[in-house]
């Protein structure tokens, strides 16, 4: 590999090898070609609506040994399906399939899975429009539809 030129007219070789150089570091690649947006079905956005498709039990991982209450929901932004988890206990009770529900990151570290349950990355707030921790501690009641 050649030596870097240095001296008076070296600036635009030295900007150019920089600009070249760039695309070796993941980080930059990755951040440019917008990677991490097309891989995620929220598309980059902090929130997203879904329609609830079915309720589903995903077993935890070891050394726990439980039934972490998900749902997998259809975004009605694109149409892609994900399975986002149910906090708090008794949760599942307050939704039905076809309701329409507000999806959240679960906080995991880089936007992944957290604690114990395998490849869910989302979590729902709101179920029709309404608080689900609300729902749940009695405060507010499901609307009729």
């Amino acid at each position: 590999m050649a030596k870097s030129p240095l001296g008076l007219f070296s600036g635009r070789v030295l900007k150019s090898k920089r600009k070249r150089m760039r695309w070796s570091n993941k980080y930059f690649k990755r951040r440019v070609l917008l990677l991490d947006k097309k891989s995620n079905p929220l598309e980059g956005a902090p929130q997203a609506r879904a329609i609830v498709l079915e309720k589903v039990g995903i077993e935890s991982k070891q050394p726990n040994s439980a039934v972490r209450k998900c749902v997998r929901v259809q975004l009605i932004k694109n149409g892609k399906s994900i399975t986002a988890f149910l906090p708090r206990d008794g949760a599942l009770n307050y939704i039905d399939e076809h309701d329409e529900v507000m999806l959240e990151g679960i906080g995991g570290s880089m936007g992944g899975a957290m604690g114990d349950i395998p490849g869910v990355r989302w979590q729902v707030f709101k179920v029709n429009g309404v608080s689900l921790i609300e729902l749940v501690y009695g405060r507010k009641e499901k609307p009729r539809r």
